[in-house]
């Protein structure tokens, strides 16, 4: 049974200096609550109960923001405010948090890869990346660990894109199985030309793997950019035998990317009773003002 989970998160984000110079990315809140924070509930709605982060200097917060703040709790009691009270403690009781540090910056599965103390060459274990934030509350996860489970194979998430866009990506070639939105994943090209691309199936930040690929990943050579790979490692347990693909059927916002932080920012704040329709009337006086004056020039 899968019960632990792997979040990288030992990147720089750059994309969003200055304000990460001296706040972790994954913490940049989307309405009110941390990047971060969403996809540990996630692993929480899908039954995992241990959280893995793989973190790099300068990242303590993000533990601190899972633990308790017994000060800011007792303030909070004090002064009556419950509700604010219940949302400090909900995230100190999602999961067990852990964390382990990466120290270089060597690619995704130098990262998977410093969770093998943890997690143990004999357990299955899911890996999140934190730049891909999935519709709150769906149950793509626990579909991806059902999959595995019923396989014992590696499990994969995949987005169909236009054509011209498989070159930004990793690219699953993959075989058609009985059961819809799954896929026999045979290969797995990195930002293949459009013409060479196998498929229109990328690969995104969601995996459910084996522990034994931790000693594959040992015995990878660094690929792409000197970076040790985990589509490397994957790309030969396929070529044993076919590794398992999920058709991403839920939305997925790109929160490591400025326009897909501020869409999901904007689309979870339309749907809060308390900001929805403020927000809302403000956006359809806004655009109506932006058009007019676009018209005007």
């Amino acid at each position: 049974m899968v019960r632990k989970a792997v979040l990288p998160a030992a990147g720089l984000g750059t994309r969003f200096l200055p304000v990460t110079k001296s706040v972790p990315k994954e913490l940049l809140p989307v309405v009110d609550t941390p990047a971060i924070e969403y996809i540990v509930a996630e692993c929480a709605h899908a039954g995992l109960d241990d959280v893995l982060f793989v973190t790099a200097a300068g990242k303590s917060s993000m533990e601190d923001h899972f633990d308790r703040r017994l000060d800011l709790e007792a303030a909070l009691e004090a002064k009556g405010k419950g509700d604010e009270l219940e949302l400090v403690r909900s995230s100190a009781e999602l999961a067990n948090v852990h964390s382990v540090r990466q120290g270089e910056a060597l690619g995704l599965g130098h990262a998977i890869g410093m969770a093998r103390a943890h997690v143990g060459d004999d357990e299955s274990f899911a890996v999140l990346l934190g730049d891909d934030m999935l519709e709150p509350g769906s149950d793509f996860l626990a579909r991806m660990i059902e999959a595995h489970e019923r396989t014992g194979r590696p499990v994969i998430a995949l987005m169909e894109v236009p054509e011209d866009q498989v070159h930004l990506y990793g690219v699953a070639e993959v075989e058609a199985t009985d059961r819809e939105g799954e896929f026999r994943v045979t290969r797995m090209v990195e930002k293949p030309p459009r013409e060479e691309a196998p498929s229109t199936l990328i690969m995104v930040g969601r995996y459910v793997l084996p522990g034994s690929i931790f000693a594959i990943l040992e015995e990878t050579p660094p690929g792409r950019g000197g970076e040790i790979q985990v589509t490397d490692a994957l790309e030969r347990m396929a070529a044993e035998e076919p590794i398992i693909g999920l058709k991403l059927d839920v939305p997925r916002y790109d929160t490591g990317d400025k326009l897909g932080y501020l869409q999901a920012n904007i689309e979870l704040a339309t749907r809060r009773d308390d900001l929805g329709p403020p927000l809302l009337e403000w956006l359809r006086s806004f655009l109506a003002e932006h058009d007019e004056a676009q018209g005007r020039s």
